[in-house]
């Protein structure tokens, strides 16, 4: 089988957690046998070799529409579908701002586009975007999908009541990769006993709350990574709001977070909205106590083993990072990811979707 992903155009030069949802997929698919190339959405691409076209990010359909109408392929998509309406609604500023509040996501998303277009030359990409419009478009990759393959089941069920579309799916879920995070690694004693936040810097992972909400603690903090192209004036604020327990610390690479997590106590992710939260689970099975947002699809990962926030409330952010800190380390989670959450069985669940896909058996599809 000869797999092509396509994935966003800034997936390597703005890395985020679907990037090392590509890397990683791809990668242990070829273990199983599967031949995989990954390209960029924004490329020229002889289909002509391929199978089955996989995309990722449903959100960005615009992308999708030229791929599927010019290659003739079956596809499948991971929807990664994300759901920040709230945080636009009552954090974001501006013209942005504004017509969050009287417009609904769908037809922002569609005024976006165009703005991009008009003011900064980026193509939409496909002329049916235009005519369809955000929500039509996102409708027309559902329906014309082989196969979906959210990241939960929840994932599923909030998409399907969203745009009212059913297809067959099967759910993959989001993983870490156990040879990576070898657990008799050393611990990087400068984050001993600290508060972990490792998520890019911006807006939606809501690093400034976390901040407000740490002050006057005595915890340690360490806000691990770079602010997004788009957020840097987020990045400085979160600065200029940070007492003497906030350490900025670059991005890492995965390799030299593993032995940062294994010296923290706390992981926290007080996010807008999450379908997964990678870095959760990358540090829970490293021996970080999780504190993460409730607003998405978590409860499907860590269940109960896990400390919840709300992310517009620092106080309870506050309130969840101090149980956390106290509480003993969560083993019950960390076997959790061993059995149900590593990309060996990311691998698998995803080859399932192909074969199914390309048989046409969609016996799991929505009503």
């Amino acid at each position: 089988m000869h797999v092509l992903f396509i994935s966003r155009k800034t997936l390597f030069s703005s890395a985020g957690g679907d990037t090392v949802q590509v890397e990683a997929t791809a990668d242990h698919l070829r273990r199983l046998g599967v031949q995989v190339d990954v390209r960029l959405t924004s490329e020229r691409i002889d289909y002509g070799p391929y199978d089955l076209l996989h995309f990722f990010n449903l959100i960005r359909p615009a992308d999708i529409l030229p791929h599927i109408r010019e290659s003739g392929k079956p596809f499948v998509v991971s929807t990664i579908f994300v759901d920040y309406g709230e945080y636009e609604r009552r954090v974001r500023g501006g013209v942005l701002g504004i017509l969050n509040k009287v417009l609904s996501p769908d037809a922002t998303e569609y005024l976006k586009a165009i703005a991009r277009a008009v003011r900064n030359g980026e193509s939409i990409g496909s002329l049916d975007y235009l005519w369809m419009g955000h929500r039509g478009a996102i409708r027309h990759v559902i329906r014309k999908a082989s196969m979906l393959l959210p990241n939960s089941e929840s994932e599923y069920r909030r998409l399907e009541a969203v745009y009212g579309v059913g297809q067959a799916y099967r759910a993959v879920p989001n993983a870490i990769d156990l040879a990576r995070f070898d657990l008799t690694r050393p611990a990087n004693e400068r984050f001993r006993d600290g508060v972990l936040c490792v998520a890019r810097i911006e807006g939606r992972k809501n690093q400034l709350n976390l901040i407000r909400a740490l002050r006057g603690t005595g915890l340690p903090l360490f806000i691990v990574g770079k602010a997004s192209p788009n957020c840097i004036a987020y990045e400085q604020e979160c600065r200029r709001e940070a007492g003497g327990n906030v350490v900025f610390v670059d991005h890492m690479s995965q390799e030299d977070l593993v032995s940062v997590y294994k010296a923290a106590r706390v992981h926290v992710l007080p996010s807008w909205f999450e379908t997964t939260g990678l870095s959760s689970l990358e540090a829970a099975y490293m021996g970080c106590n999780l504190v993460i947002t409730d607003k998405g699809d978590t409860r499907e990962y860590f269940g109960d083993e896990a400390f919840y926030c709300q992310p517009e409330d620092p106080d309870s952010i506050r309130k969840a990072v101090e149980k956390a800190y106290r509480a003993p380390f969560q083993e019950g989670l960390r076997t959790r990811i061993r059995e149900r959450f590593t990309w060996e069985r990311t691998a698998e669940k995803t080859l399932e979707g192909y074969r199914a896909a390309l048989s046409g058996d969609g016996s799991e599809r929505g009503p």
